[in-house]
């Protein structure tokens, strides 16, 4: 009978398609970067033969990769390295440190807010709005994008990343603090009137029902140093990060003292959390052993690997 695991990575092989470039994201994300950020395409292509995910989708998926930026390649004799490129790193980085969290971010009671000049164009908005939705920001009232913890000098330097410099100056950068008066909005009213949770709170149910029985299954297996075992435990950590990546990206990550209680995100952080623990010294084992740059020289996790879920 197959395993909690086996079926997991079967369902994924079974699905009608796969996002290649996606998978490969989070591929370099949660097992290139920590190694230094380079590997040999020879060497993904094999990591991945196992979800079955061909030759062909994963040079195409690396071609676009390296347009839009997120790559760069070095070659070595006839072979080539694909590494994160500086704009590749930052993306990485700055989505590490919300997927790798050991808790939601803690709230200061202020908003930061970006107020739409009067004059702005309905096509310079909706841009705007499809770049901030990326970053946690909602539109609220139709009046600014708002958001209760975003950086707002990175909220520029990323519109200007995105091509979208240029519409700066149609918004007004603000930080406010509601004041609680009779009859007025509460701050857990502008979140409802700016955010759907409903569909994400579903996601992130399913996605606690997907991976829970894998923790148990996890948790009560004896550590063995076979291939099979170890390789098991890379592919399930790397479909683990990727669906909760992909949940991350829909999030936008609002303090705990703002999302509605029992809020299923906890529960998936946590059971994320609990699995990956399980799963890193095997799926290092694996890593150590198969993850190669052109040279055929091996790669070894940075101190920051272990920082992972840790309390800070």
């Amino acid at each position: 009978m197959a395993s909690p695991t086996e079926k997991r990575i079967q369902r994924f092989i079974q699905k009608e398609r796969v996002q290649a470039g996606s998978l490969i994201v989070s591929l370099f994300g949660d097992a290139v970067y920590p190694r230094g950020g380079s590997v040999w395409l020879g060497c993904l292509i094999r990591l991945l033969a196992p979800l079955q995910v061909n030759e062909r989708l994963i040079r195409t998926a690396i071609y676009r990769l390296v347009k839009d930026d997120w790559l760069q390649t070095h070659t070595h004799g006839r072979r080539t390295n694909y590494a994160l490129s500086p704009s590749g790193t930052s993306r990485i980085a700055a989505a590490s440190r919300h997927i790798y969290a050991d808790r939601s971010p803690e709230w200061d009671g202020q908003w930061r807010l970006l107020m739409l000049s009067s004059e702005i164009t309905a096509k310079d908005k909706s841009q705007l709005q499809k770049a901030l939705r990326w970053q946690g920001f909602g539109m609220w009232q139709n009046l600014a994008f708002v958001h209760p913890g975003a950086d707002l000098p990175l909220a520029f330097e990323l519109l200007q990343r995105e091509g979208l410099g240029h519409l700066q100056k149609a918004v007004w950068p603000l930080v406010a603090s509601g004041l609680p008066l009779k009859g007025h909005l509460s701050d857990s009213e502008v979140v409802s009137q700016t955010w759907g949770l409903n569909e994400l709170a579903k996601s992130y149910q399913q996605f606690v029902t997907t991976y829970r029985p894998l923790v148990l299954e996890w948790q009560n297996r004896a550590f063995s140093d076979t291939d099979h075992q170890k390789e098991h435990a890379f592919l399930l950590r790397l479909l683990l990060i990727h669906d909760y990546r992909r949940l991350l990206l829909r999030d936008p990550l609002l303090p705990v003292d703002l999302l509605p209680s029992n809020w299923p995100g906890e529960a998936a952080r946590d059971t994320c959390r609990r699995l990956y623990e399980h799963l890193r010294r095997p799926s290092e084992t694996f890593l150590d052993d198969a993850m190669q740059l052109a040279d055929g020289s091996q790669t070894k996790s940075l101190k920051f690997f272990r920082q992972r879920f840790q309390k800070c």
